[in-house]
């Protein structure tokens, strides 16, 4: 476990935030959200199940080859076989059930209060608005956050420049004073570097609870 600083702004105002992974850390929640929508897409296509996995996953890996090695965001390897984000987001809201498997994070909580004093702390996740909230209300992480932004504001799934652009907006700040920490360098940090923003990569939660210590916060 360790953070992985590729920036921060001169005057820092905002932290963005991803969700999954970063606020929490619950491999068999974050593996049951994609097994879920495999399954769905499985049915809803009416394709085997080991068949539709094996399309997701290597329609992944010849995107990451024509990339740069970088990896797309299950919604939008889905977007890309045929599944509209509108009917992604229904899938989700129907088959995520963050209450099921987090519950209250009293160090988490209490990192967030002291960050939320420094800066605004915004929210973007690739799953809906309202499961990013039932989220943040089982890690009792909700009140030290002043939005979320999910795949439902704008029907744009990470890493769209548009949705960190929103963020900022949402945030009231500039760009270059933003912030933005995930577990997923492709997903959560290379776009807002390429944007002027600062970048932290963090492994797990126990990571977060060390931000109060990076950013110098006394």
């Amino acid at each position: 476990m360790h953070v992985t600083v590729y920036g921060i702004p001169e005057k820092p105002a905002a932290i963005i935030f991803d969700i999954d992974g970063t606020l929490y850390t619950n491999e068999e929640y974050i593996q049951n959200q994609i097994d879920s929508q495999i399954r769905r897409f499985a049915e809803t296509r009416g394709l085997e199940g080991l068949k539709a996995r094996n399309m997701i996953f290597s329609y992944r890996d010849e995107w990451a080859k024509l990339n740069g090695g970088k990896r797309p965001s299950l919604g939008n390897v889905l977007k890309d076989l045929g599944v509209p984000i509108s009917e992604t987001v229904e899938w989700r809201k129907e088959l995520i059930h963050p209450e099921r498997y987090l519950s209250a994070d009293k160090k988490l909580a209490e990192t967030l209060a002291v960050l939320a004093a420094s800066y605004k702390l915004l929210c973007l996740t690739n799953n809906p608005v309202s499961v990013g909230r039932k989220t943040l209300t089982a890690l009792g992480a909700d009140p030290f956050f002043s939005g979320v932004i999910g795949l439902d504001t704008c029907g744009i799934s990470k890493p769209d420049i548009k949705i960190f652009d929103l963020a900022a907006k949402q945030a009231s700040v500039s760009v270059d004073s933003c912030i933005s920490i995930g577990d997923r360098y492709d997903i959560d940090i290379a776009v807002p570097l390429e944007m002027g923003m600062g970048g932290i990569l963090v492994d797990s939660v126990r990571d977060v609870y060390k931000l109060p210590d990076v950013l110098e916060i006394r």
